[in-house]
């Protein structure tokens, strides 16, 4: 269904009249999305403004130069910090000088290097660089803020500091949205540095088009061997995406096949047509089993071992929805709900790990909601099932992070699927327009957050949450 706001937003004659007349309508900008695999010189000849130098400048200099930035540093110590890595990858940066600096063209990016930042005083330097600086935010721009996190603080101020940075970065991807923008925190532990690029290259592409005002906590909690390709990240990476007939299922088939995996879509015996395609599309394998049966569990963990002699990636996507208010809800729209949402994921995942079909350094990712979050009227029962999985994320990543598996989980907003086109319009209308980009999710976008969990330099990010919303209102 289409976005009538959206697809008139297009039109610039459209968007001078409504903001002449100054009707309360948004006009959301269409966000840019990739259309192809993961490169490494993602940013080539693009400007990267950077400000704040801290002890993240470093890797924050190697990770932009290799990227192709140009960058646009606000500081003499910035400039030296960035000097080898520039010189190393032959990438040129400029420096930056309120006074008189001239970007020719709108920057790309901008990212602040808050990592040295211990008290109230040293947050003014936040203000400082946006207010001169952000009306050269490109649209569909990005903007990464880095912290350290509180619990790493040395004294209260420190703490107060950086947890300011949240509130922060939150609100700035409000202001943002309606370029079509996005603004994200990392807040990376001390000792986790090296793990920092790979965070850093989703935030400030496309991938992360429909993520925004979001706080990643980056640490060395998982094993790690530092693998971390930046093209093709998961060739020879054996992936089981549950519910990949699909919608978001299948969007995640693609875009895990086009990094390099080889996928095992699965999904019920009923829908071997529309998965034979998705199939052949993604050069994979199927799996038809109705995960739940009683016995689902064992054949998928079997069938993995015997024809793929293992898997390094599972997708726990399938899920449905048997929505009523609690007082008139059958008991039967209750027990399909947690037992297809939560406990086939517990049973799934008790399958693998207790047989070891899940190798080292895998990675698991669960199809949480906002719902899951915040609640919904008319879903206790699906609310229920996806705020579980955010506790079984939490708990089972402390269990496995010795043998280097990520557990993480994935938090959709409004997505436009064919379950969202089904709800009343005015209740369609609020979840797009509830985001700070003034729109609602494609499939895709959540496809490409799965993706970037699933990767091997990702090692530093398990028992997270990360909310594919736009920025949505709802929600923590």
């Amino acid at each position: 269904m289409t976005d009538v706001l959206l697809e008139l937003g297009q039109n610039k004659l459209a968007r001078r009249l409504v903001a002449q007349a100054k009707l309360p309508i948004p006009m959301p900008e269409r966000l840019e999305r990739p259309h192809a695999a993961r490169t490494e010189r993602f940013l080539e000849g693009k400007a990267v403004l950077v400000s704040g130098a801290g002890p993240l400048s470093e890797i924050l200099a190697r990770t932009l130069s290799r990227a192709g930035a140009l960058s646009a540093l606000d500081s003499a110590k910035l400039a030296q910090l960035f000097a080898p890595a520039a010189e190393a990858y032959a990438r040129p940066t400029r420096l930056l000088i309120p006074a008189d600096a001239e970007l020719n063209e709108p920057a790309q990016a901008f990212v602040f290097d808050a990592s040295a930042c211990e008290s109230v005083a040293e947050l003014k330097q936040l203000y400082d660089f946006f207010h001169t600086y952000l009306g050269r935010l490109a649209r569909s721009g990005r903007i990464a803020v880095l912290g350290r996190p509180p619990s790493a603080a040395q004294d209260v101020q420190s703490a107060a500091a950086s947890a300011a940075l949240e509130g922060f970065t939150r609100s700035l991807a409000k202001e943002v949205g309606t370029r079509g923008a996005t603004a994200n925190l990392v807040y990376v532990a001390p000792g986790a540095e090296e793990r920092l690029p790979a965070v850093l290259r989703f935030l400030l592409s496309g991938a992360s088009a429909f993520v925004s005002a979001q706080a990643l906590h980056v640490d060395a909690r998982a094993a790690w061997d530092g693998e971390d390709a930046w093209e093709q990240p998961l060739s020879n990476k054996v992936a089981l995406v549950t519910g990949a007939a699909r919608g978001i299922g299948e969007a995640c088939a693609r875009a895990l096949a086009a990094e390099g995996a080889h996928v095992v879509c699965l999904d019920r015996p009923d829908d071997d047509e529309p998965l034979s395609h998705v199939v052949r599309a993604v050069n994979g394998s199927s799996l038809l089993i109705d995960i739940a049966e009683p016995d689902a569990a064992a054949r998928i963990a079997r069938d993995l071992e015997q024809k793929h002699g293992g898997v390094d990636i599972v997708v726990h996507n399938a899920g449905i929805t048997r929505d009523r208010t609690l007082a008139r809800m059958p008991e039967p729209n209750w027990d399909q709900v947690l037992g297809i949402n939560l406990q086939a994921v517990l049973s799934i995942t008790d399958a693998l790990l207790s047989e070891r079909v899940l190798r080292d350094r895998g990675r698991i990712v669960s199809l949480s909601s906002v719902s899951g979050i915040a609640g919904n009227t008319g879903q206790t029962n699906y609310a229920a099932s996806k705020a579980g999985l955010i506790g079984f994320t939490r708990a089972l990543a402390e269990r496995v992070r010795s043998r280097g598996i990520t557990v993480n989980a994935i938090a959709p907003g409004f997505i436009e699927t064919r379950m969202t086109h089904a709800v009343p319009v005015l209740v369609r209308e609020a979840g797009r327009r509830l985001s700070a980009l003034g729109q609602g999710g494609l499939p895709e976008d959540v496809a490409q957050a799965i993706t970037f969990l699933a990767e091997p330099g990702t090692a530093g990010l398990t028992g997270q949450v990360l909310r594919v919303c736009g920025g949505a209102l709802i929600g923590a």
